[in-house]
């Protein structure tokens, strides 16, 4: 099988990042900003994937931005260098905070965060510093953070730079729109494999081995396939369980590449579950459908949402449509901003959004349909094409 390169993201993008959170440091009047990273799955990485381009692993890192000159990369010991291997800034220093405590590196050079933010105090006044990924930081990092720090007021910067991230450049989409060609060559792999017999984890293994084929580096969520009563609830755990005749099989696929995420979710029908469920499932692709066709620049996210949940509710469905159905996809595979129906934000033109159709908690089961879309000024592109009503 032959897999064509996969785009990267320049330099001059990571450039292009720093120069917009120094603007919001301005507009906010802060000092510093410092984002916390970690190697959880769903959300871990995401401040220090953007800024500097290293995933986290094993250890925790933090970003440091200053207003006026380019960001430093604060890792542990272990992760040192391989962080100014892959990093795309020209400093990493060794955060003592990130230290295992019954571990020694007698040659490692270790700084506390008060250390390194001190370097970049002005002089003669306190030190306001943003922070990203504050909910995200063990208690007993935050406080060595705060003990470091005493004088420095710490303000929550996570939303204004989420919002940052949420209209992609043209090196973003091009990788965003290979990792959606990535999800689905793992569903066509999935479907290939959807049998009476094999267990949801041969499915997910099948899938995630194509996907891996193709070039993703991981998932952004763990591969969900659910079969018969496993697909009521929402976040559905793959078991061991065995695919039966006239079974709904549901699967959710969320490859990573680069950094950034496609995801797209399918019911899969094998042989004759019940006119319920297969009516179900029709109303749910109905409903992508029609959100679909809503889709453009400067159109409020809400009014979307508001599409596939009418058609939901029309069909039956309104008390089962569980959640927000519109967000944004890059960095997290579910990330700010999300428009459901408390939400005022506008779509803006080159935002990746995914429309996510659910339908859960029903007396049979569940479902769900996914797909992603870059918005342009006058529609949008559809990320995935793979086929909705799949039938066995």
């Amino acid at each position: 099988m032959s897999i064509a390169e996969p785009p990267t993201i320049p330099q001059s993008d990571y450039v292009r990042r720093w120069n917009a959170v120094q603007g919001l440091m301005a507009e906010k009047g802060l000092d510093l900003i410092l984002t916390y990273s970690d190697d959880r799955a769903t959300a871990g990485a995401a401040h220090a994937r953007y800024l500097t381009g290293f995933p986290p692993h094993f250890e925790a890192v933090c970003v440091l931005l200053p207003r006026e000159s380019e960001p430093v990369l604060l890792c542990g010991p272990e992760s040192e260098e391989y962080a100014r291997l892959v990093g795309r800034v020209k400093e990493t220093r060794v955060l003592r905070e990130f230290t295992h405590p019954d571990e020694d590196y007698p040659y490692a050079k270790l700084q506390s965060i008060g250390q390194v933010v001190n370097e970049f105090k002005r002089v003669g006044r306190v030190v306001r510093i943003g922070v990203g990924g504050f909910g995200m930081m063990p208690g007993g990092v935050l406080d060595a953070f705060k003990h470091s720090l005493p004088q420095a007021e710490l303000v929550d910067a996570e939303a204004e730079l989420c919002g940052v991230r949420a209209v992609k450049s043209p090196a973003e989409i091009a990788v965003i729109r290979y990792a959606y060609g990535v999800a689905e060559r793992g569903m066509e792999a999935a479907y290939a494999a959807v049998k009476p017999g094999v267990t949801e984890r041969f499915v997910a293994a099948e899938a995630e081995y194509a996907m891996r084929r193709a070039g993703s580096e991981g998932m952004g969520i763990d591969t969900i396939v659910a079969s018969g009563p496993n697909t009521r609830p929402i976040l559905a755990r793959t078991t061991f369980r065995r695919i039966e005749s006239d079974d709904l099989v549901v699967i959710t696929l969320a490859p990573r590449v680069e950094g950034y995420h496609g995801a797209i979710a399918r019911p899969l029908i094998v042989g004759d579950p019940g006119e319920e469920v297969v009516r179900a499932a029709k109303s749910a692709i109905r409903a992508q459908s029609e959100c679909r066709s809503a889709i453009r620049a400067g159109v409020p996210g809400r009014d979307v949402e508001a599409v596939g949940r009418r058609v939901m509710s029309e069909a039956g469905w309104g008390r089962n449509f569980l959640y927000s159905g519109v967000h944004s996809v890059g960095v997290v595979e579910f990330e700010p901003p999300i428009f459901g129906p408390s939400s005022g934000g506008a779509l803006r033109e080159n935002m990746v959004v995914s429309v996510d159709i659910p339908l859960f908690d029903a007396s049979w089961g569940g479902l769900r349909v996914e797909d992603g879309y870059l918005v342009r000024g006058d529609g949008c592109e559809w990320l995935s094409k793979t086929a909705m009503d799949l039938w066995t």
